[in-house]
């Protein structure tokens, strides 16, 4: 396991580069966000450890960064100014581009991997935008009249766009479609409709429905997602039947802050959470009558987890997590699973 100190900066966020294996950006806030600058890392894996290859400072706190997909040294973030700045790490120490719509807080960004011409962003006032690097305004705004947590181009098609937001829903938006009423939404899935069959570990009496805070689009199956949040459950879902959610994985103790799908396995999928835990889970969609259960955890954090992110490259348990308690991890999945 290889470690790098964000001193006097708590992360929000980890992402590997999408064109090199050996190179991770970090979002941080001062003072865990609430008060004071920002910092944008760009960290290098290197055979004696890891390095930080080169940093931004920010007016706010950065809750979400994403790279590009044009531009091998250009990473998108999101400020908490309501701020979405464009660094390149061969220029110089301020953004060579920036936008500003927003009325509150982004708390996501996110390039589009089909259509990489184009970008997202997700704000507390409740709205998703939609961008090009090129244009000063957005080329479209899509209202969600909730606080927009995590919002998520399609991997596999690129104009299908998700979000999840404050009030427990899970939103589909095809821009293809014409904006109507519902402006470009085609569907709006209650995140916390009970499961069909009981499910170990979860009572869905105790609690009502509750913030949704993240959610990722499965890697291999164009209509699998996964969403987690407020209560601790992650929860996935297939569009062909929206009905309400296929799947229930429960352990997490607290919140959780972060989901994401392997990008190997069309099963697996880690967390990030509040109990200071990053775990790893199989839908059980890969065996045939398989149990959706937790394989394994990692809990070396020592403070809230707040993200987690995979290598593209090479083997296929690598993978990355930050915390509050001021470190980035670098760590292989396998290690901590379950035989």
């Amino acid at each position: 396991m290889l470690e790098f100190r964000t001193a006097g900066f708590n992360p929000y966020s980890v992402k590997y580069s999408p064109f090199f294996d050996s190179r991770i950006a970090v979002g941080a806030g001062a003072n865990f966000g609430l008060v004071g600058y920002g910092r944008l890392f760009i960290l290098n894996l290197t055979s004696n450890g890891i390095v930080c290859e080169k940093f931004f400072e920010t007016q706010d706190c950065l809750f979400d960064i994403a790279w590009s997909e044009q531009h091998e040294n250009q990473i998108l973030t999101a400020g908490g100014d309501g701020s979405i700045k464009l660094f390149d790490i061969g220029v110089g120490e301020f953004p060579v581009a920036g936008w500003q719509e927003h009325s509150r807080e982004v708390f996501s960004v996110h390039w589009n991997l089909v259509n990489k011409a184009t970008f997202l962003s997700s704000s507390w006032d409740g709205t998703i935008k939609i961008w090009t690097p090129e244009r000063k305004e957005s080329v479209t705004t899509l209202p969600v009249h909730s606080c927009v947590y995590s919002a998520q181009f399609s991997p596999h098609h690129p104009e299908i766009v998700t979000s999840v937001s404050r009030d427990s829903h899970l939103r589909v938006f095809d821009l293809r479609s014409k904006p109507s009423a519902h402006n470009h939404m085609t569907l709006a899935i209650p995140i916390h409709a009970p499961p069909k069959v009981p499910v170990v570990g979860y009572s869905s009496g105790s609690v009502g429905p509750t913030e949704c805070l993240t959610h990722d689009w499965n890697k291999y199956r164009d209509s699998v997602l996964a969403t987690a949040g407020v209560d601790g459950v992650i929860r996935t879902f297939d569009l062909r039947s929206p009905s309400g959610p296929v799947n229930f994985l429960t352990g997490h103790e607290y919140a959780v802050r972060k989901v994401s799908w392997s990008p190997h396995l069309s099963d697996v999928l880690l967390s990030a959470s509040y109990d200071m835990s990053c775990r790893v889970w199989t839908d059980g969609s890969n065996d045939q009558g398989g149990q959706a259960r937790e394989l394994g955890r990692m809990d070396a954090h020592t403070e809230f987890a707040m993200g987690v992110d995979w290598c593209l490259f090479g083997a296929e348990g690598w993978c990355a997590s930050c915390a509050w308690d001021e470190r980035v991890l670098v760590w292989d999945v396998r290690e901590f699973m379950r035989t």
